[in-house]
């Protein structure tokens, strides 16, 4: 099993973590709120759900999130950081003029082996950047997640403030993506990090390490929300949470995590290894 999770999300790049600054001018330019990502066609088939995940603000210490989630359990934190300069550059118009002509690479959504394939940005953005099918297997969703290069995409990866609660003998690395609604990544585990939505909506389902779930591995996670999901008992069922923008979660090592995009998403994650 390990051998197959250490390999689902390829690190983008190992960076220094920048000081937090306002960026006035990016808050009174903003394009629109969704950055210009929504479309009428931007509706998964699943809902928002409850949360399970303990919320906390930026009154929250280091020493308390060590103490009591860094090595337990997740929890979403508001407020730690100042992004708006980043979610500027992450607006479709914005990341179309600056990285369109670039290659990108996606990999299939499914949880143990991965097809990968290279494509123009403004390709992806434009033809393959669509709603996800009920019916479709993992193995046939290719997804734009983890695969960046650090050297091209530096220059929208140094506005990014990411959360300043690392954990001991770690480093952040950050790997971001764009993602359709519905579409998302199955069941799977890896070691602890961070995720935060720029834009959109993303679902979340964590188990702790040794609570194995329910899943077909080259299932989709909105096949599981459709036909799975509802049968659960209550005790079998996940710790859940839907994150919007500026809110970040917290993930601890070796989690089952399954996420599903409800609304077409911007989003980043540092991993800490």
């Amino acid at each position: 099993m390990e051998e197959y999770c250490c390999v689902l999300l390829t690190v983008a790049c190992f960076i220094s973590l920048p000081s937090v600054q306002s960026e006035n001018y990016y808050a009174k330019n903003a394009l629109t709120a969704d950055g210009g990502w929504l479309s009428t066609r931007n509706s998964s088939p699943a809902d928002e759900g409850p949360c399970t995940v303990e919320v906390r603000d930026q009154s929250l210490t280091y020493s308390q999130f060590i103490e009591r989630y860094a090595y337990s359990r997740p929890v979403i934190i508001r407020g730690l950081t100042d992004n708006t300069k980043f979610q500027f550059q992450c607006s479709k118009s914005s990341l179309l003029q600056e990285f369109g002509d670039r290659m990108v690479r996606l990999s299939t959504a499914n949880t143990y082996s991965y097809r990968k394939v290279d494509v123009p940005f403004q390709e992806f953005v434009e033809h393959l950047l669509r709603p996800q099918s009920l019916e479709t297997l993992g193995s046939d969703t290719l997804y734009f997640f983890g695969d960046n290069n650090f050297t091209e995409w530096r220059s929208l990866f140094q506005n990014y403030f990411p959360p300043p609660y690392t954990l001991p003998g770690t480093s952040g690395a950050y790997s971001f993506g764009i993602a359709g609604p519905g579409t998302g990544v199955p069941f799977h585990w890896h070691g602890p990090g961070y995720s935060e939505v720029i834009y959109g909506r993303k679902r979340w389902f964590l188990y702790p390490p040794e609570k194995v779930p329910n899943f077909h591995p080259n299932k989709t996670t909105l096949s599981w929300v459709v036909d799975t999901y509802p049968a659960l008992n209550q005790e079998d069922r996940p710790i859940e949470c839907t994150i919007h923008p500026g809110e970040v979660l917290f993930f601890p090592d070796r989690w089952w995590h399954a996420t599903l995009n409800l609304d077409t998403s911007v989003f980043i994650s540092t991993f800490l290894g």
